[in-house]
Protein backbone atom coordinates (compact mmCIF):
# COMPACT_ATOMS: atom_id res chain seq x y z
CA UNK A 1 0.00 0.00 0.00
CA UNK A 2 1.40 3.33 -0.98
CA UNK A 3 2.25 5.94 1.65
CA UNK A 4 2.09 9.68 1.10
CA UNK A 5 4.52 12.06 2.74
CA UNK A 6 4.03 15.82 2.44
CA UNK A 7 7.44 17.38 1.88
CA UNK A 8 8.70 20.83 0.95
CA UNK A 9 11.20 20.97 -1.86
CA UNK A 10 13.32 24.08 -1.52
CA UNK A 11 14.14 24.77 -5.14
CA UNK A 12 16.92 27.31 -5.30
CA UNK A 13 17.53 28.16 -8.95
CA UNK A 14 18.33 31.88 -9.07
CA UNK A 15 17.99 34.45 -11.80
CA UNK A 16 20.22 37.48 -11.11
CA UNK A 17 20.54 36.32 -7.50
CA UNK A 18 16.81 36.23 -6.77
CA UNK A 19 15.02 33.18 -5.42
CA UNK A 20 12.64 31.96 -8.10
CA UNK A 21 10.18 29.94 -6.11
CA UNK A 22 9.19 27.66 -3.35
CA UNK A 23 7.25 24.59 -4.41
CA UNK A 24 5.13 22.35 -2.22
CA UNK A 25 4.81 18.88 -3.82
CA UNK A 26 3.53 15.41 -2.94
CA UNK A 27 5.99 12.51 -2.78
CA UNK A 28 4.54 9.02 -3.31
CA UNK A 29 6.31 5.81 -2.28
CA UNK A 30 5.19 2.76 -4.18
CA UNK A 31 5.12 -0.84 -2.97
CA UNK A 32 8.46 -1.38 -4.66
CA UNK A 33 10.03 1.52 -2.77
CA UNK A 34 10.31 3.72 -5.80
CA UNK A 35 9.55 7.41 -5.37
CA UNK A 36 7.58 9.75 -7.64
CA UNK A 37 6.68 13.43 -7.43
CA UNK A 38 3.08 14.17 -8.38
CA UNK A 39 1.34 17.51 -9.16
CA UNK A 40 2.20 20.43 -6.85
CA UNK A 41 -0.29 21.53 -4.27
CA UNK A 42 0.32 25.18 -5.11
CA UNK A 43 0.78 26.66 -8.54
CA UNK A 44 3.98 28.18 -9.83
CA UNK A 45 4.75 31.75 -8.66
CA UNK A 46 3.15 34.72 -10.47
CA UNK A 47 5.12 36.90 -12.86
CA UNK A 48 6.98 39.45 -10.66
CA UNK A 49 6.35 42.46 -12.97
CA UNK A 50 2.63 41.70 -13.17
CA UNK A 51 2.44 41.21 -9.43
CA UNK A 52 4.24 44.51 -8.79
CA UNK A 53 1.97 46.36 -11.22
CA UNK A 54 -1.09 44.95 -9.50
CA UNK A 55 0.20 45.96 -6.07
CA UNK A 56 0.93 49.51 -7.28
CA UNK A 57 -2.58 49.77 -8.74
CA UNK A 58 -4.08 48.64 -5.42
CA UNK A 59 -1.93 51.14 -3.48
CA UNK A 60 -2.74 54.12 -5.72
CA UNK A 61 -6.45 53.39 -6.07
CA UNK A 62 -6.85 52.57 -2.38
CA UNK A 63 -5.02 55.74 -1.32
CA UNK A 64 -7.19 57.82 -3.66
CA UNK A 65 -10.36 56.26 -2.25
CA UNK A 66 -9.17 56.97 1.27
CA UNK A 67 -8.49 60.63 0.48
CA UNK A 68 -11.82 60.92 -1.30
CA UNK A 69 -13.80 59.54 1.62
CA UNK A 70 -12.08 60.85 4.76
CA UNK A 71 -9.08 62.93 3.62
CA UNK A 72 -10.40 66.42 4.33
CA UNK A 73 -10.61 68.77 7.31
CA UNK A 74 -12.82 71.72 8.14
CA UNK A 75 -10.97 74.65 9.64
CA UNK A 76 -11.57 78.38 10.12
CA UNK A 77 -9.23 80.71 8.22
CA UNK A 78 -9.67 84.28 9.39
CA UNK A 79 -13.34 85.18 8.95
CA UNK A 80 -13.96 82.21 6.62
CA UNK A 81 -15.00 78.61 7.22
CA UNK A 82 -13.02 76.37 4.87
CA UNK A 83 -12.54 72.73 3.98
CA UNK A 84 -9.03 71.56 2.99
CA UNK A 85 -8.51 68.45 0.90
CA UNK A 86 -5.59 66.69 -0.76
CA UNK A 87 -6.24 65.31 -4.24
CA UNK A 88 -4.08 63.31 -6.68
CA UNK A 89 -2.82 65.55 -9.48
CA UNK A 90 -0.34 65.44 -12.35
CA UNK A 91 0.68 69.09 -11.99
CA UNK A 92 0.23 69.85 -8.27
CA UNK A 93 -0.54 73.41 -7.18
CA UNK A 94 -3.24 74.88 -4.97
CA UNK A 95 -6.83 75.61 -5.93
CA UNK A 96 -9.01 77.87 -3.78
CA UNK A 97 -12.73 77.59 -4.56
CA UNK A 98 -14.88 80.52 -3.48
CA UNK A 99 -18.44 79.44 -4.23
CA UNK A 100 -20.35 80.83 -6.06
CA UNK A 101 -17.77 83.31 -7.35
CA UNK A 102 -15.24 80.99 -8.94
CA UNK A 103 -11.73 79.77 -8.19
CA UNK A 104 -8.16 80.97 -7.71
CA UNK A 105 -5.29 78.72 -8.84
CA UNK A 106 -1.69 79.03 -7.62
CA UNK A 107 1.37 77.23 -8.97
CA UNK A 108 2.48 76.70 -5.38
CA UNK A 109 4.33 73.38 -5.80
CA UNK A 110 5.11 70.60 -8.25
CA UNK A 111 4.12 67.19 -6.89
CA UNK A 112 1.51 64.48 -7.60
CA UNK A 113 -0.86 66.01 -5.03
CA UNK A 114 -2.98 69.16 -5.16
CA UNK A 115 -4.31 71.14 -2.23
CA UNK A 116 -7.97 72.12 -2.62
CA UNK A 117 -9.36 74.78 -0.30
CA UNK A 118 -13.14 75.26 -0.44
CA UNK A 119 -14.43 78.47 1.13
CA UNK A 120 -17.83 77.38 2.44
CA UNK A 121 -19.01 80.64 3.94
CA UNK A 122 -18.07 83.74 5.86
CA UNK A 123 -18.58 83.45 9.58
CA UNK A 124 -21.00 86.30 10.40
CA UNK A 125 -19.62 86.84 13.92
CA UNK A 126 -15.97 87.07 12.87
CA UNK A 127 -16.82 89.16 9.82
CA UNK A 128 -18.88 91.61 11.86
CA UNK A 129 -16.01 91.89 14.34
CA UNK A 130 -13.72 93.02 11.51
CA UNK A 131 -16.28 95.57 10.38
CA UNK A 132 -16.78 96.92 13.90
CA UNK A 133 -13.04 96.96 14.68
CA UNK A 134 -11.14 97.68 11.43
CA UNK A 135 -7.90 97.97 13.38
CA UNK A 136 -7.94 94.18 13.57
CA UNK A 137 -7.22 94.05 9.85
CA UNK A 138 -3.57 94.81 10.66
CA UNK A 139 -3.22 91.44 12.37
CA UNK A 140 -5.47 89.51 10.02
CA UNK A 141 -2.60 88.28 7.84
CA UNK A 142 -0.81 86.69 10.83
CA UNK A 143 -4.07 85.14 11.96
CA UNK A 144 -4.67 83.65 8.52
CA UNK A 145 -1.12 82.22 8.46
CA UNK A 146 -1.65 80.57 11.85
CA UNK A 147 -5.02 79.15 10.81
CA UNK A 148 -3.63 77.75 7.57
CA UNK A 149 -0.68 76.20 9.45
CA UNK A 150 -2.94 74.46 11.95
CA UNK A 151 -5.28 73.29 9.20
CA UNK A 152 -2.40 71.92 7.15
CA UNK A 153 -1.02 69.89 10.07
CA UNK A 154 -4.46 68.47 10.79
CA UNK A 155 -4.91 67.69 7.08
CA UNK A 156 -1.53 65.92 6.92
CA UNK A 157 -2.40 63.65 9.87
CA UNK A 158 -5.85 62.86 8.52
CA UNK A 159 -4.49 62.23 5.02
CA UNK A 160 -1.91 59.76 6.36
CA UNK A 161 -4.65 57.83 8.13
CA UNK A 162 -6.87 58.03 5.04
CA UNK A 163 -4.33 56.63 2.55
CA UNK A 164 -3.21 53.85 4.90
CA UNK A 165 -6.79 52.84 5.66
CA UNK A 166 -7.89 52.99 2.03
CA UNK A 167 -4.93 51.03 0.64
CA UNK A 168 -5.05 48.45 3.46
CA UNK A 169 -8.78 47.86 3.06
CA UNK A 170 -8.53 47.51 -0.70
CA UNK A 171 -5.47 45.23 -0.36
CA UNK A 172 -7.38 42.99 2.04
CA UNK A 173 -10.32 42.83 -0.37
CA UNK A 174 -8.11 41.96 -3.33
CA UNK A 175 -5.44 39.67 -1.83
CA UNK A 176 -7.32 38.34 1.25
CA UNK A 177 -4.00 38.22 3.08
CA UNK A 178 -3.30 40.50 6.04
CA UNK A 179 0.42 40.73 5.26
CA UNK A 180 -0.23 41.83 1.67
CA UNK A 181 -2.86 44.32 2.86
CA UNK A 182 -0.49 45.81 5.44
CA UNK A 183 2.22 46.04 2.78
CA UNK A 184 -0.19 48.00 0.56
CA UNK A 185 -0.94 50.38 3.43
CA UNK A 186 2.75 50.91 4.13
CA UNK A 187 3.48 51.63 0.48
CA UNK A 188 0.59 54.11 0.36
CA UNK A 189 2.02 55.95 3.37
CA UNK A 190 5.47 56.00 1.73
CA UNK A 191 3.92 57.37 -1.48
CA UNK A 192 2.16 60.16 0.42
CA UNK A 193 5.36 60.98 2.32
CA UNK A 194 7.34 61.17 -0.94
CA UNK A 195 4.70 63.41 -2.49
CA UNK A 196 4.76 65.65 0.57
CA UNK A 197 8.55 65.86 0.39
CA UNK A 198 8.37 66.80 -3.30
CA UNK A 199 5.78 69.49 -2.51
CA UNK A 200 7.97 70.86 0.28
CA UNK A 201 11.06 70.87 -1.93
CA UNK A 202 9.28 72.70 -4.77
CA UNK A 203 7.18 75.03 -2.60
CA UNK A 204 6.93 78.46 -4.20
CA UNK A 205 5.58 81.16 -1.85
CA UNK A 206 5.86 83.71 -4.69
CA UNK A 207 3.08 81.92 -6.60
CA UNK A 208 0.58 84.25 -4.93
CA UNK A 209 2.05 87.06 -7.07
CA UNK A 210 0.90 85.38 -10.30
CA UNK A 211 -2.50 83.85 -9.58
CA UNK A 212 -5.03 82.67 -12.13
CA UNK A 213 -8.66 83.58 -11.50
CA UNK A 214 -11.66 81.94 -13.11
CA UNK A 215 -15.40 82.45 -12.88
CA UNK A 216 -16.79 85.60 -11.31
CA UNK A 217 -13.58 86.23 -9.36
CA UNK A 218 -11.96 87.41 -12.56
CA UNK A 219 -14.39 90.32 -12.64
CA UNK A 220 -12.85 91.82 -9.51
CA UNK A 221 -9.59 93.61 -10.31
CA UNK A 222 -9.51 94.89 -6.75
CA UNK A 223 -8.72 91.35 -5.59
CA UNK A 224 -6.03 90.99 -8.25
CA UNK A 225 -4.38 94.22 -7.32
CA UNK A 226 -4.59 95.94 -3.99
CA UNK A 227 -2.50 94.48 -1.16
CA UNK A 228 -3.55 97.23 1.23
CA UNK A 229 -7.28 96.71 0.75
CA UNK A 230 -8.09 93.55 2.73
CA UNK A 231 -11.87 93.78 2.36
CA UNK A 232 -12.86 93.96 -1.33
CA UNK A 233 -16.10 94.14 -3.23
CA UNK A 234 -16.97 91.55 -5.84
CA UNK A 235 -19.27 91.87 -8.81
CA UNK A 236 -22.36 89.82 -9.35
CA UNK A 237 -22.69 87.85 -12.53
CA UNK A 238 -25.50 89.00 -14.81
CA UNK A 239 -26.55 87.67 -18.18
CA UNK A 240 -24.41 89.67 -20.56
CA UNK A 241 -20.69 89.07 -20.95
CA UNK A 242 -19.91 92.77 -20.57
CA UNK A 243 -21.76 92.91 -17.26
CA UNK A 244 -19.51 90.15 -15.98
CA UNK A 245 -16.89 92.80 -15.26
CA UNK A 246 -19.02 95.79 -14.28
CA UNK A 247 -21.79 95.13 -11.76
CA UNK A 248 -21.11 96.42 -8.29
CA UNK A 249 -23.44 94.47 -6.05
CA UNK A 250 -21.61 93.57 -2.86
CA UNK A 251 -21.54 89.77 -2.57
CA UNK A 252 -18.46 88.63 -0.72
CA UNK A 253 -15.57 89.88 1.43
CA UNK A 254 -12.24 88.06 1.19
CA UNK A 255 -8.63 88.66 2.17
CA UNK A 256 -5.93 89.48 -0.38
CA UNK A 257 -2.14 89.53 -0.13
CA UNK A 258 -1.41 90.53 -3.73
CA UNK A 259 0.80 93.46 -4.80
CA UNK A 260 -0.81 96.86 -5.11
CA UNK A 261 -1.53 98.01 -8.65
CA UNK A 262 -4.92 99.50 -7.90
CA UNK A 263 -5.57 103.17 -8.70
CA UNK A 264 -2.41 104.64 -7.27
CA UNK A 265 -0.64 107.98 -7.83
CA UNK A 266 2.57 106.11 -8.76
CA UNK A 267 1.00 103.75 -11.30
CA UNK A 268 -0.43 104.33 -14.78
CA UNK A 269 -2.89 101.84 -16.29
CA UNK A 270 -2.93 101.21 -20.05
CA UNK A 271 -5.66 99.05 -21.60
CA UNK A 272 -4.30 97.25 -24.68
CA UNK A 273 -6.93 96.04 -27.18
CA UNK A 274 -6.61 94.82 -30.75
CA UNK A 275 -8.39 93.08 -33.63
CA UNK A 276 -11.94 93.98 -32.61
CA UNK A 277 -13.15 93.04 -36.13
CA UNK A 278 -16.52 94.75 -36.00
CA UNK A 279 -17.74 92.99 -32.84
CA UNK A 280 -20.19 95.41 -31.15
CA UNK A 281 -19.92 93.59 -27.80
CA UNK A 282 -16.31 94.76 -27.56
CA UNK A 283 -17.28 98.34 -26.77
CA UNK A 284 -19.26 97.30 -23.69
CA UNK A 285 -16.40 95.12 -22.52
CA UNK A 286 -13.86 97.92 -23.06
CA UNK A 287 -16.09 100.41 -21.23
CA UNK A 288 -16.38 97.92 -18.36
CA UNK A 289 -12.63 97.51 -18.09
CA UNK A 290 -12.06 101.27 -18.26
CA UNK A 291 -14.40 101.75 -15.32
CA UNK A 292 -13.23 98.79 -13.23
CA UNK A 293 -9.50 99.41 -13.62
CA UNK A 294 -9.63 103.22 -13.75
CA UNK A 295 -7.79 103.14 -17.09
CA UNK A 296 -5.63 106.15 -18.02
CA UNK A 297 -5.34 105.46 -21.76
CA UNK A 298 -6.58 102.84 -24.26
CA UNK A 299 -4.24 101.60 -27.01
CA UNK A 300 -5.80 99.88 -30.05
CA UNK A 301 -3.24 98.16 -32.29
CA UNK A 302 -5.54 97.91 -35.28
CA UNK A 303 -8.03 95.79 -37.25
CA UNK A 304 -10.93 97.52 -35.57
CA UNK A 305 -12.96 97.00 -38.75
CA UNK A 306 -13.52 94.01 -41.02
CA UNK A 307 -13.64 95.59 -44.48
CA UNK A 308 -12.84 99.23 -43.80
CA UNK A 309 -15.83 100.46 -45.82
CA UNK A 310 -17.58 103.77 -45.21
CA UNK A 311 -20.74 101.85 -44.35
CA UNK A 312 -18.98 100.45 -41.28
CA UNK A 313 -17.94 103.83 -39.88
CA UNK A 314 -20.92 104.16 -37.54
CA UNK A 315 -19.55 101.14 -35.68
CA UNK A 316 -16.78 103.41 -34.34
CA UNK A 317 -19.09 105.94 -32.69
CA UNK A 318 -19.00 104.37 -29.18
CA UNK A 319 -15.29 105.25 -28.96
CA UNK A 320 -16.31 108.87 -28.43
CA UNK A 321 -18.14 107.90 -25.22
CA UNK A 322 -15.30 105.93 -23.66
CA UNK A 323 -14.05 107.67 -20.55
CA UNK A 324 -10.37 107.56 -21.59
CA UNK A 325 -8.17 108.80 -24.45
CA UNK A 326 -7.91 106.33 -27.34
CA UNK A 327 -4.60 105.76 -29.16
CA UNK A 328 -5.07 103.95 -32.50
CA UNK A 329 -3.00 102.61 -35.39
CA UNK A 330 -4.37 101.28 -38.67
CA UNK A 331 -4.53 97.50 -39.21
CA UNK A 332 -4.66 95.63 -42.49
CA UNK A 333 -8.49 95.53 -42.27
CA UNK A 334 -8.72 99.29 -41.63
CA UNK A 335 -8.84 101.65 -44.61
CA UNK A 336 -7.73 105.26 -44.93
CA UNK A 337 -11.44 106.05 -44.87
CA UNK A 338 -11.62 104.45 -41.42
CA UNK A 339 -8.62 106.46 -40.29
CA UNK A 340 -10.06 109.80 -41.45
CA UNK A 341 -13.35 109.05 -39.66
CA UNK A 342 -11.55 108.36 -36.37
CA UNK A 343 -9.46 111.53 -36.64
CA UNK A 344 -12.68 113.52 -36.18
CA UNK A 345 -13.12 112.28 -32.58
CA UNK A 346 -11.72 114.54 -29.89
CA UNK A 347 -10.49 111.70 -27.64
CA UNK A 348 -8.86 109.67 -30.46
CA UNK A 349 -5.14 110.00 -31.24
CA UNK A 350 -4.28 108.40 -34.60
CA UNK A 351 -0.61 107.46 -34.99
CA UNK A 352 0.84 106.88 -38.46
CA UNK A 353 4.18 107.15 -40.28
CA UNK A 354 6.07 107.25 -36.98
CA UNK A 355 4.12 110.20 -35.62
CA UNK A 356 4.69 110.71 -31.88
CA UNK A 357 2.30 112.20 -29.37
CA UNK A 358 2.10 112.52 -25.58
CA UNK A 359 -1.15 111.09 -24.20
CA UNK A 360 -2.00 110.75 -20.49
CA UNK A 361 1.62 111.38 -19.56
CA UNK A 362 3.08 108.73 -21.89
CA UNK A 363 4.94 109.39 -25.14
CA UNK A 364 3.55 107.18 -27.94
CA UNK A 365 4.71 106.68 -31.53
CA UNK A 366 3.15 104.38 -34.10
CA UNK A 367 2.75 103.39 -37.71
CA UNK A 368 -0.27 102.09 -39.59
CA UNK A 369 -0.23 98.80 -41.47
CA UNK A 370 1.22 99.39 -44.95
CA UNK A 371 -1.26 97.02 -46.59
CA UNK A 372 -5.04 97.10 -46.89
CA UNK A 373 -5.96 93.46 -47.60
CA UNK A 374 -9.78 93.45 -47.96
CA UNK A 375 -9.52 94.90 -51.49
CA UNK A 376 -7.55 91.77 -52.56
CA UNK A 377 -5.29 93.95 -54.74
CA UNK A 378 -2.09 92.57 -53.23
CA UNK A 379 -0.99 89.56 -51.25
CA UNK A 380 0.17 90.18 -47.70
CA UNK A 381 3.95 90.51 -47.70
CA UNK A 382 6.40 90.44 -44.81
CA UNK A 383 8.88 92.67 -46.63
CA UNK A 384 6.60 95.71 -46.58
CA UNK A 385 6.05 95.26 -42.83
CA UNK A 386 9.79 95.04 -42.33
CA UNK A 387 10.18 98.39 -44.12
CA UNK A 388 7.36 99.89 -42.06
CA UNK A 389 9.15 98.79 -38.90
CA UNK A 390 12.39 100.34 -40.14
CA UNK A 391 10.59 103.68 -40.66
CA UNK A 392 9.10 103.48 -37.17
CA UNK A 393 12.53 102.71 -35.65
CA UNK A 394 14.00 105.71 -37.50
CA UNK A 395 11.27 107.94 -36.08
CA UNK A 396 12.02 106.64 -32.57
CA UNK A 397 15.70 107.55 -32.96
CA UNK A 398 14.75 111.01 -34.17
CA UNK A 399 12.50 111.54 -31.13
CA UNK A 400 15.29 110.51 -28.78
CA UNK A 401 17.75 112.82 -30.51
CA UNK A 402 15.26 115.66 -30.10
CA UNK A 403 15.10 115.05 -26.36
CA UNK A 404 11.58 113.56 -26.42
CA UNK A 405 12.16 109.79 -26.15
CA UNK A 406 9.17 107.55 -26.80
CA UNK A 407 7.85 105.36 -23.99
CA UNK A 408 5.57 103.06 -26.02
CA UNK A 409 5.63 102.23 -29.75
CA UNK A 410 2.60 100.77 -31.54
CA UNK A 411 2.33 98.75 -34.77
CA UNK A 412 -0.28 96.32 -36.01
CA UNK A 413 1.93 93.53 -37.31
CA UNK A 414 4.54 91.97 -34.98
CA UNK A 415 6.96 91.87 -37.95
CA UNK A 416 7.05 95.66 -37.99
CA UNK A 417 7.12 95.86 -34.19
CA UNK A 418 10.26 93.71 -33.99
CA UNK A 419 12.23 96.28 -35.99
CA UNK A 420 12.01 98.67 -33.03
CA UNK A 421 14.12 96.43 -30.81
CA UNK A 422 16.60 98.55 -28.87
CA UNK A 423 14.86 101.83 -29.69
CA UNK A 424 12.01 101.87 -27.15
CA UNK A 425 11.26 100.14 -23.81
CA UNK A 426 7.87 98.71 -24.88
CA UNK A 427 6.22 98.04 -28.25
CA UNK A 428 2.61 96.86 -28.71
CA UNK A 429 1.17 94.87 -31.63
CA UNK A 430 -1.72 92.57 -32.59
CA UNK A 431 -2.77 90.81 -35.80
CA UNK A 432 -2.09 87.17 -34.77
CA UNK A 433 -5.20 86.82 -32.52
CA UNK A 434 -3.37 85.40 -29.52
CA UNK A 435 -1.43 86.91 -26.62
CA UNK A 436 2.37 86.91 -26.45
CA UNK A 437 4.99 88.67 -24.35
CA UNK A 438 8.75 88.55 -24.89
CA UNK A 439 11.89 90.57 -24.29
CA UNK A 440 13.85 90.87 -27.55
CA UNK A 441 17.63 90.80 -27.87
CA UNK A 442 17.99 94.59 -27.76
CA UNK A 443 16.04 94.86 -24.50
CA UNK A 444 12.68 96.01 -25.93
CA UNK A 445 9.66 94.20 -24.54
CA UNK A 446 7.16 93.14 -27.22
CA UNK A 447 3.52 92.71 -26.19
CA UNK A 448 1.23 91.08 -28.78
CA UNK A 449 -2.47 91.29 -27.93
CA UNK A 450 -5.13 88.73 -28.80
CA UNK A 451 -8.45 89.56 -30.44
CA UNK A 452 -10.61 91.81 -28.25
CA UNK A 453 -13.47 91.06 -30.66
CA UNK A 454 -13.05 87.30 -30.43
CA UNK A 455 -12.01 87.36 -34.13
CA UNK A 456 -15.43 88.77 -35.11
CA UNK A 457 -17.43 86.56 -37.45
CA UNK A 458 -14.38 84.32 -37.86
CA UNK A 459 -15.14 83.04 -34.37
CA UNK A 460 -17.68 80.58 -35.81
CA UNK A 461 -15.30 79.09 -38.37
CA UNK A 462 -13.50 76.72 -35.99
CA UNK A 463 -14.72 74.02 -33.63
CA UNK A 464 -14.56 76.40 -30.67
CA UNK A 465 -15.15 80.17 -30.65
CA UNK A 466 -12.08 82.36 -30.23
CA UNK A 467 -11.82 84.04 -26.81
CA UNK A 468 -12.10 87.78 -26.20
CA UNK A 469 -8.70 88.99 -24.99
CA UNK A 470 -7.31 92.25 -23.65
CA UNK A 471 -4.58 93.34 -21.24
CA UNK A 472 -4.11 95.94 -18.53
CA UNK A 473 -0.51 97.17 -18.42
CA UNK A 474 0.75 98.81 -15.22
CA UNK A 475 3.52 101.38 -15.83
CA UNK A 476 5.48 103.35 -13.27
CA UNK A 477 4.49 106.99 -13.51
CA UNK A 478 8.07 108.19 -12.99
CA UNK A 479 10.21 105.76 -15.00
CA UNK A 480 7.41 104.85 -17.50
CA UNK A 481 8.53 101.20 -17.25
CA UNK A 482 6.27 98.16 -17.16
CA UNK A 483 5.64 96.96 -13.58
CA UNK A 484 3.10 94.19 -14.19
CA UNK A 485 0.31 93.19 -16.53
CA UNK A 486 -3.05 91.43 -16.25
CA UNK A 487 -4.12 89.14 -19.08
CA UNK A 488 -7.91 89.20 -19.41
CA UNK A 489 -9.57 86.31 -21.24
CA UNK A 490 -13.33 86.07 -21.69
CA UNK A 491 -15.31 83.23 -23.25
CA UNK A 492 -15.98 83.60 -26.98
CA UNK A 493 -19.31 83.56 -28.79
CA UNK A 494 -21.96 81.92 -26.59
CA UNK A 495 -19.59 81.33 -23.63
CA UNK A 496 -19.53 83.10 -20.27
CA UNK A 497 -16.13 82.14 -18.92
CA UNK A 498 -13.74 84.78 -17.60
CA UNK A 499 -10.13 84.60 -16.40
CA UNK A 500 -7.60 87.16 -15.21
CA UNK A 501 -3.92 86.25 -14.79
CA UNK A 502 -1.40 88.54 -13.08
CA UNK A 503 2.18 88.56 -14.44
CA UNK A 504 5.33 90.31 -13.24
CA UNK A 505 8.52 91.00 -15.21
CA UNK A 506 11.50 89.12 -13.79
CA UNK A 507 13.11 92.31 -12.57
CA UNK A 508 10.00 93.14 -10.49
CA UNK A 509 9.66 89.79 -8.77
CA UNK A 510 10.65 89.53 -5.08
CA UNK A 511 14.36 88.95 -4.65
CA UNK A 512 15.28 90.29 -8.08
CA UNK A 513 17.96 92.96 -8.39
CA UNK A 514 16.21 96.22 -9.30
CA UNK A 515 17.45 97.97 -12.41
CA UNK A 516 18.70 101.56 -11.83
CA UNK A 517 15.87 103.72 -13.20
CA UNK A 518 15.65 101.34 -16.21
CA UNK A 519 17.16 103.54 -18.93
CA UNK A 520 15.64 103.50 -22.39
CA UNK A 521 17.18 100.98 -24.78
CA UNK A 522 19.52 102.55 -27.29
CA UNK A 523 20.29 101.50 -30.80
Amino acid sequence: MARDFGVVLQGVPRVGGALVGRIRARRTLGRDGSAAVTAPLEGSPRHPVRAAAGLIAVVVFGAWLGLLIVGSVRTPVGPMDTRMTLRPSLSGGTKINVSPLGALELRSHTAPIRLDVDVDQLDPVRSQALVDHPERLAGLQDEVVRDVGHGTLDLAARSCAAVVSGATALGLAVYRRPRRALAAGGLALALLAASGAAAYATWNPKSVLEPKFSGLLSSAPSVVGDARSIVSEFDVYQQELARLVTNVTKLYDVTSTLPAYQPDPTTMRVLHVSDIHLNPASWKIIASLVEQYDIDVIVDSGDTMDHGSAAENAFLDPIEDLDAPYVWVRGNHDSRTTQRYLERFENVHVLDDGRAETVAGLRFAGIGDPQYTPDRSAKRSGSVHHLAGVRLASALRAERAAGTPVDVAVAHDPTAARETDGEVPLVLAGHVHHQEMEVMEGGTRLRVEGSTGGSGLRAVEGKYPDPVEASVLYLDRTTKRLQAWDEIRLGGLGLTKAEVSRHLPKENQPGATPSPTAPSPSG
